[in-house]
């Protein structure tokens, strides 16, 4: 399994980094906009071979030994799954999801594509292209990220329909196709090895739709990154915004030459392929939620409000919300769906379910643990402020009793409003009203994927002591996805 300090050295590899406000980034390893997460990732890696995890992130061992990261599974029953999402609910969950994109997301990517591509069955040779690639990242550890393809604003103005597309092809060879263009968002794509970009990018094939898998590293590419989020530099007052931002981005390709073996035919939207993607970003939802409400149970005893009714009642909603997802989780996993090769899928229905829920419930759960500590949360001290000679006695007084030094209740506090009053918390907002197309979307996924509609609306039939017709109201299931988004150039 790949090492912390075998990915640093990886990222050493002439990758070109535009970060807004910070210009271009020599060496994302040191670099002060990037170097906490490059340390995030890599202590990623090293949990893989620590003992004290491994019964949690790695398959039994084998005949010989063996151990593999149950992100790197090819899932095949229940059991498989539900493993799989402890690993995931153990890795996210001391980030509090804020590391959305791993190398496990990788994995699933990767399987996804393969699964896709049989189900596609254009040809043998793009099932063993497919095949390969997610061995290689299963055994390697290589750090595959995902965009969607959508095209930037500036391309979707253009005044010619035929150009509005995110890429186009410059011209094709044996070796494989050259491209150019511009990716409109991605996640973590300055600490990637790998980008996956889907059928939305616009290039069509035949009867099907190109997507492409480009090294971050190869020449004609820029990684082009968000501002960073707005943070203390002391880690004390920001213990989360110095550690965990992914720093969102766009993919720039100017000339890039994609090899044949790293271009798959899909559908023209991504869905086929980001089956088990919807279910790790639960997990990441999940562990939001769920560490919030630790946040929340935390500040209730520092703040002396256990016995509070209006805190408790706060305390319940948490509850409710996270054990909501939970509990979607577990029956996605019990209840899956399964593909033609055997694939093991989390049911679609209770996955759409657990994202309506979460994504209707995310902005009150912050909200929550905005309320809950009180104005403390808005004025406490950082750890240099309560050591200072002159007022060292002033700020225990205010800050101090009740078991907790004033230091102690100044980091909770900090760490509460890192989690929920940040500019961390304003990008993860932000970036999740978008997600998978958002609420919307996720809607049209229920309605697609729950799939008792007759058996159900028959049944109850059963009541009336009289004949009555056979419903069937399948076409609320087989009604289309409602369009993506359509931009206007504005008139002159």
């Amino acid at each position: 399994m790949r090492t912390g300090a075998e990915y640093r050295d990886a990222l050493r590899d002439g990758r070109k980094v535009w970060v807004v406000g910070e210009g271009e980034i020599d060496d994302v390893t040191t670099h002060p906009a990037t170097r906490a997460m490059v340390d995030e990732y890599a202590a990623w890696y090293d949990r893989l071979s620590d003992p004290a995890c491994a019964d949690v992130l790695l398959t039994p061992p084998d005949a010989d030994g063996g151990r593999t990261p149950w992100g790197a599974v090819v899932p095949r029953s229940p059991n498989d799954l539900a493993a799989m999402g402890r690993a995931f609910s153990t890795s996210l969950f001391p980030s509090a999801g804020n590391i959305t994109h791993t190398p496990t997301y990788g994995n699933l990517i990767a399987l996804g594509i393969q699964n896709a591509v049989e189900q596609r069955n254009v040809s043998p040779e793009q099932i063993a292209a497919a095949t390969d690639y997610r061995a290689m990242i299963a055994g390697t550890g290589r750090f595959l990220t995902f965009a969607a393809g959508t095209a930037t604003i500036g391309s979707r103005m253009r005044e010619d329909p035929t150009q509005r597309a995110a890429l186009r092809v410059v011209r094709e060879s044996d070796a494989g196709l050259v491209v150019s263009g511009k990716i409109a968002m991605l996640t973590s794509p300055a600490y990637a090895d790998d980008v996956y970009l889907g059928s939305l990018v616009g290039v069509p094939r035949g009867d099907h739709f190109a997507s492409f898998i480009v090294g971050v590293n190869q020449p004609g590419v820029w990684v082009v990154c968000r501002r960073i989020s707005a943070r203390h530099p002391n880690r004390f007052m920001a213990p989360m915004s110095n550690r965990y931002d992914e720093l969102d981005g766009q993919l720039w390709l100017n000339n890039v030459l994609v090899p044949w073996d790293r271009v798959f035919l899909m559908d023209p939207t991504p869905e086929a392929m980001a089956t088990w993607l919807f279910w790790h970003q639960l997990y990441c939802w999940l562990s939001k939620t769920e560490f919030t409400l630790g946040l929340g149970l935390a500040c209730a005893h520092a703040m002396g409000l256990t016995q509070h009714d209006p805190t408790i009642e706060f305390i319940l909603d948490l509850i409710v919300a996270s054990q909501t997802v939970r509990t979607c989780l577990t029956a996605a996993e019990l209840d899956p769906d399964r593909s033609p090769q055997g694939y093991c899928i989390p049911g679609r229905k209770h996955i759409a379910v657990g994202s309506i829920s979460m994504q209707k419930a995310r902005q009150r759960v912050t909200e929550i643990l905005r309320i809950l500590p009180g104005s403390s949360l808005v004025v406490a001290p950082s750890d240099a402020d309560v050591v200072r000679s002159e007022l060292a006695a002033e700020f225990e007084d205010a800050f101090g009793g009740g078991g907790y030094t004033a230091v102690q209740r100044a980091a909770l506090l900090s760490l509460a409003w890192d989690h929920v009053a940040s500019g961390l918390d304003g990008r993860e907002s932000a970036f999740e009203l978008h997600a998978n197309g958002g609420l919307q979307a996720w809607r049209a996924r229920l309605r697609r994927d729950f799939d008792r509609y007759n058996e159900l609306a028959n049944a109850v039939l059963g009541a009336i002591d009289i004949d009555m017709p056979e419903v069937d109201v399948s076409n609320i299931r087989a009604a289309p996805f409602s369009p993506r988004r359509q931009v206007t150039p504005p008139t002159r």
